[in-house]
């Protein structure tokens, strides 16, 4: 990632809309709400080291922390196991 730009906090987003655009050397990609909600902090630390996404995704590379406006949208999500059998049976 060589760029990585957040919302604002107290920005409102609703399940599927794009609330964030990362950048790499060859293509940029919207990023998507898996839940709506409101922005209540975004990671700053990448505005200097968008790189850490590359590096620590699940640790220090965090983007958004929110509040959920409606939990049961929560049910519909992945867990690891099963995203990664949803991206192989893309293959």
């Amino acid at each position: 990632m060589v760029y990585v730009d957040l919302p604002e906090v107290g920005d409102s987003f609703k399940k599927g809309d794009v609330f964030c655009t990362v950048e790499s050397v060859k293509a940029a990609s919207d990023v998507y709400m898996p839940v709506g909600g409101e922005i209540v902090e975004i990671n700053e630390v990448l505005e200097d080291s968008p790189e850490l996404v590359n590096k620590d995704p699940y640790g220090e590379a965090w983007l958004v922390r929110i509040a959920i406006s409606h939990l049961a949208e929560v049910d519909d999500l992945m867990d690891a196991d099963a995203y990664k059998a949803f991206i192989e049976g893309l293959a």
